[in-house]
């Protein structure tokens, strides 16, 4: 394999990895407050469309799209994209939190509906459109979210390497990077663990286990949701079609686990499971069932960090005690 290769390789895992960092780190700060959602996956999609729509009511609202601003091109999608993913957010929170129903239940639930949700308005973008594919076409917002650092070029491997990304994958890194620092070394993550481990003790010891329970998941979900946004504006340039995030939502909750629940780790677990994910089309001559064994590498990685990791018994890499339980106050 050519050196040209591997950097094409490295890149390309970083852009297929920085929606999974997006959806982990958000996951992680959730379930460090002892909520489990698997309605990732659906708030991924909320988070996409979302930001879809609101670029899709920019462009229109152009006479010329050329004189399209920069800053209202990302800023308008950014917000509908925080607005969409919160609302899931919320409505996980208020089902477990205050109505106590099953995390698992309704994390599944929440994504049956968050595809749907995409599903259901990108055919209604597309039919607004008149397109004869079933995709809609952003390029011109995707253009802004993509415009790489102005030095990149200068710096020859090095700039093709770690400068010639869309301002979107440095801001997933430095967000896994704050929520590690919060999480291990200030007063409100030791609060969170805290609601995470025994909320009964939290609760106890003055903290408002609801409030962390409901800001964890609630800010988890836009996280999470801004990976779907970038999937969409950044990684298929522009391009929203039905089904088209496969399974990076069920990627991203598995990358909590091979994390272990650190979100530092996850930066490089997000690069490792994207080249995992695409490494088959670097190696000529495979048959599609091949190719398909190799993209479960992901998953059979994060089997083996869970074996390992369950095994030793560190308490430190091990998830929150209090996870995917709901609290009763009562019950204290």
């Amino acid at each position: 394999m050519s050196f040209n290769i591997i950097i094409t390789l490295f890149q390309r895992a970083i852009l297929q990895g920085i929606p999974l960092l997006y959806g982990s780190t958000g996951e992680i700060l959730t379930e460090k407050s002892g909520n489990l959602n698997l309605g990732i996956p659906g708030i991924m999609y909320v988070g996409g469309i979302s930001g879809v729509i609101g670029a899709f009511l920019y462009e229109e609202s152009l006479v010329n799209k050329a004189d399209a601003n920069a800053f209202l091109a990302i800023i308008i999608p950014l917000l509908c994209s925080v607005i969409g993913s919160a609302l899931c957010g919320l409505i996980y929170s208020f089902l477990t939190v205050t109505l106590r129903a099953n995390q698992n239940v309704t994390g599944l639930a929440l994504t049956t509906f968050g595809v749907g949700f995409g599903n259901f308005f990108g055919a209604s973008l597309v039919k607004l459109t008149g397109s004869a594919v079933p995709s809609v076409a952003l390029s011109t917002t995707s253009n802004f979210f993509r415009t790489t650092l102005p030095f990149a070029d200068k710096l020859g491997v090095i700039g093709d390497i770690f400068f010639s990304y869309g301002f979107m994958t440095y801001l997933a890194i430095g967000i896994a990077l704050v929520c590690a620092y919060v999480i291990k070394k200030t007063r409100v993550g030791l609060h969170l663990r805290a609601v995470g481990e025994n909320p009964a003790t939290a609760d106890a010891a003055g903290i408002s286990v609801n409030k962390y329970k409901y800001l964890a998941t609630v800010i988890g979900s836009v996280i999470a949701g801004f990976g779907g946004l970038f999937y969409v504006m950044d990684y298929a340039n522009g391009v929203w079609s039905n089904e088209g995030f496969g399974d990076r939502g069920w990627l991203a909750i598995a990358l909590v686990i091979f994390s272990l629940w650190k979100p530092n780790l996850a930066i490089v677990g997000s690069i490792l499971f994207g080249g995992l994910y695409i490494v088959y089309l670097f190696i000529p001559g495979l048959s599609m069932s091949t190719q398909e064994l190799f993209k479960m590498l992901p998953y059979v990685v994060t089997i083996v960090v869970l074996i390992i990791t369950s095994a030793r018994k560190k308490r430190e890499n091990q998830p929150p005690q209090s996870l995917g339980l709901s609290y009763f106050r009562e019950e204290r």
